[in-house]
């Protein structure tokens, strides 16, 4: 029985896994749905504790895990037809990409600071070794220990903040921060409790920062994008951030949401909790405002795709977590203002897995022809390869977020969510800044991606290239015809999954 294992494919078995979890992911989100409806029910109505109270299952925690199941799908059928992992070493990656996944899903649902940093952790170990898969490549060893470094340091100093929250507070819980914290600061405004709690915040804030690779904690992503395969790039910047950010909306709401007694007139612990969600919604607001300019503008001078796509991956944080942003300052004055801009999220989420995870898997299969994932390598293949750039043409002015493409549905929806936090009154001198620095960056960026696309279409082939041109009436052609055809078809039949994000945004009112 044994040596049968080893005709077994670990990719074949790992996708019966994933299309397992994704269906059942798919009837959870279903079975909650006809729960919420269109309705305006509050969280608790849909809310289910679990483990005693350390994980949360919510129309957010269904829909992103629909969302994460149903990208592990694409990407294990990609991984199959890029041919990383080899069959040596196949069972080895699936296992730490299940692994990871299986983190992310805790971030997701996390409803105790004790689990955040464990999900965080476990989302991130498996991720150190999956950067340093290529075998014989001195870069991607050398990726692998500056992603362990850093993610080390930083699980070091969230801990450390959560030491300090739950000292202060007396609780780990989520859904009791918020009531403890208004006690508190409404209490001991001068017995240093403030000091810490702002200290404790700002040191959980960079565990999150790093998973988001926000700056300034962005220094692993370009240097672990470059030196792991495309494939580990894919999974890193679309499974990863949509975790993360969930994480985030789950832990800035514990901070500022009004707790029920409070959430009417100007007691003490009423005033003490807006103070605090002022505080979350500033830190958020420059964690995006510094993160999308930086990512975009860093983006210019690079001449490695990989590198191009860790930039932008880090500008695209920055959008969302300016939708994060407004929906926290929001909570307590536009409950249907603040779910629009978790909806926002999760459609800017389930949008970008298919521009991002298009973009990588065209770079991965490229590769392949090309050997080589430099920019000026794709000079000229419009004359070889017309379907592949028209492919990637269609994910990167979806990045842009440039119309009829999911990518320009998806950043309105953001942009609106602002423009929501503004007419409400909420935080309206940060959220204009947000809006005007975010219509910056979206004129910026134009630039970089449409560089790609003239190296493509504009400069002649190189006279020293010897591979041939890319098949895209194949089964790789399928694959990215596949991934391609969802930011066109959402770019104008959306409401169908702007429906589907809706719910999610259940968690906010």
């Amino acid at each position: 029985m044994l040596p049968l294992l080893r005709y077994l494919d670990s990719g074949g078995i790992a996708l019966g896994g994933v299309c397992f979890a994704a269906w059942y992911a798919y009837i959870d989100f279903l079975s909650i749905g006809s729960q919420v409806g269109d309705s305006l029910l509050p969280a608790t109505a849909v809310r289910t504790e679990l483990f005693g109270g350390l994980l949360v299952f919510d129309s957010f925690t269904a829909f992103l895990r629909l969302v994460l199941a149903g990208f592990l799908v694409l990407y294990v059928v990609l991984t199959k037809l890029s041919g990383i992992p080899d069959r040596e070493d196949g069972a080895d990656f699936y296992s730490l990409v299940l692994g990871s996944s299986l983190g992310m899903c805790l971030m997701v649902s996390a409803n105790n600071l004790l689990i955040v940093f464990m999900a965080v952790e476990m989302a991130s170990v498996p991720s150190y070794a999956l950067a340093g898969m290529l075998k014989g490549r001195p870069a991607s060893s050398e990726a692998a220990l500056k992603y362990a470094i850093y993610g080390a340091g930083a699980a070091g100093v969230m801990l450390y903040g959560i030491s300090l929250i739950s000292g202060v507070l007396g609780t780990l819980v989520l859904p009791d921060v918020s009531f403890e914290m208004s006690r508190v600061l409404a209490a001991g405004g001068t017995s240093g409790s403030t000091m810490v709690l702002c200290l404790g915040g700002l040191m959980l804030s960079v565990g999150l920062a790093f998973k988001l690779s926000a700056v300034p904690f962005h220094f692993w992503c370009p240097d672990v994008f470059e030196g792991a395969a495309a494939e580990v790039g894919a999974f890193l910047s679309v499974a990863s951030k949509a975790a993360a950010i969930a994480l985030l909306v789950r832990v800035a709401f514990a901070f500022s949401t009004p707790a029920s007694d409070d959430a009417v007139g100007m007691s003490a612990n009423a005033v003490a909790i807006t103070d605090a969600r002022h505080f979350v919604v500033y830190v958020i607001g420059l964690f995006a405002a510094v993160t999308c300019t930086f990512g975009n503008l860093a983006a210019y001078g690079q001449t490695n795709m990989k590198r191009l796509l860790a930039y932008s991956t880090i500008a695209h944080a920055g959008y969302l977590m300016m939708a994060v942003a407004a929906a926290v300052a929001m909570v307590a004055i536009s409950p249907q203002g603040a779910r629009d801009a978790v909806s926002a999220v999760a459609f800017y989420l389930a949008t970008y897995l298919f521009m991002n995870l298009g973009a990588f898997g065209i770079v991965a299969l490229l590769r392949n022809r090309l050997k080589s994932e430099e920019i000026s390598s794709y000079a000229g293949l419009i004359h070889v390869s017309p379907g592949i750039v028209i492919a990637m043409a269609v994910v990167l002015v979806s990045l842009i977020g440039l119309p009829p493409l999911a990518g320009f549905v998806a950043k309105f929806l953001v942009f609106s969510s602002l423009v929501d936090a503004i007419t409400s009154g909420a935080e309206s001198p940060l959220m204009l800044s947000l809006l005007v620095i975010g219509g910056f960056n979206t004129v910026i960026s134009l630039f970089y991606y449409l560089r790609v696309l003239k190296v493509m279409t504009f400069d002649p082939v190189p006279e020293d290239r010897v591979s041939e041109p890319f098949p895209f009436v194949s089964i790789s052609g399928a694959m990215i015809t596949g991934l391609v055809l969802p930011v066109v078809i959402f770019g104008v039949f959306w409401s169908g999954l702007y429906a589907a994000a809706h719910l999610a945004g259940v968690i906010a009112s």
